[in-house]
């Protein structure tokens, strides 16, 4: 399988050394980016799934915690975020033709680390952690039985936040505008900026750390091609249909530890406590304090959340 180096912003990442990147393609054609962080002597490698509009250099931090804890690790630019393909001729509209279709970008990343394993310090057993979105693309990789032994989820989007109304109009709408050709364009109600920059901290939904809020606009600044506005139509519709089918499917029987905090405003939290209240073999961990993004919290709770998934994985590791 081929492979080359793609760019990768470590003064923006702030992970550990030896940070890199590469392109991938997908089986349908579409490039997307991986970002490695490799370990020596690692015990295991943690995929990380990120959310919508996230890109791999937001979870270099996160990648040092994991470091720190004995654990190799990589992010995804999945396509239409980051610098993976962008699907609309709007690259500020975050966008998926089928949501199915990020099973192919991480197909692709699994072949890349079984490639590269040993030679880059990413070895077996594997972890997944899904944020948000990637909490949805994470819960089919596992019902479909691809190669991980535990996992970590935080925020999932295991039902979008919109009300049980809204999500009768979104279905009721989505025929009409696919109709008049409309899919396409950003739902209504969302804005084509990244979050952190039309909002500012004051107020915002993803974290009460100035710190991690301001690691996190910094990048979208100073690399203006990572950034992401609103989704698609089409992408609400599609997330609908994801969560839809997941709830309809039977929980595989891995470690999973969940992690939602108190003060989540983003993701429906009612699906979450119910989606996880079915899995049998997943804790969901309610966390005092924490925002949308449990991973770039205060110091407080994001050691209690790299602290819990490093002694889950590390009993899959004995």
């Amino acid at each position: 399988m081929s492979h080359e180096r793609a760019p990768y912003y470590a003064e923006l990442a702030d992970g550990p050394d030896h940070g890199e990147a590469y392109w991938l393609t997908a089986s349908d054609g579409v490039r997307i980016r991986v970002g490695l962080w490799p370990h020596e002597g690692a015990k295991g490698t943690v995929f990380i799934l990120p959310g919508r509009t996230e890109c791999v250099e937001k979870y270099g931090r996160g990648a040092a915690d994991f470091a720190a804890r004995g654990f190799a690790s990589l992010a995804i630019d999945w396509r239409g975020q980051g610098l993976a393909d962008r699907l609309l001729k709007d690259r500020r509209i975050g966008h998926v033709e089928d949501f199915r279709d990020y099973q192919k970008d991480l197909d692709a990343v699994i072949a890349l680390v079984e490639n590269l394993a040993e030679e880059k310090a990413m070895p077996k057993p594997w972890f997944l952690i899904g944020h948000s979105m990637g909490g949805a693309i994470g819960v089919r990789a596992l019902i479909e039985g691809r190669p991980f032994k535990a996992a970590g989820f935080s925020a999932p989007m295991w039902g979008i936040g919109l009300s049980p109304i809204q999500k009768l109009l979104v279905r009721f709408v989505s025929p009409v505008f696919h109709a008049l050709g409309l899919q396409n364009l950003r739902a209504p109600g969302t804005k084509p900026e990244s979050y952190m920059v039309w909002h500012g901290f004051k107020d915002n939904l993803l974290t009460s750390d100035r710190d991690m809020f301001d690691y996190m606009t910094r990048q979208v600044v100073e690399k203006p091609d990572l950034s992401l506005g609103g989704p698609s139509s089409h992408w609400v519709t599609e997330a609908i249909a994801e969560n839809d089918w997941a709830f309809d499917h039977q929980m595989p029987d891995v470690p999973v530890l969940c992690f939602l905090g108190l003060d989540e405003k983003i993701v429906n939290t009612q699906a979450v406590r119910d989606f996880a209240a079915r899995w049998h073999s997943c804790e969901l961990i309610e966390v005092a304090g924490g925002r949308h993004e449990i991973p770039m919290e205060n110091p407080t709770i994001r050691k209690h959340f790299y602290d819990h998934l490093a002694a889950l994985f590390s009993e899959q590791c004995a």
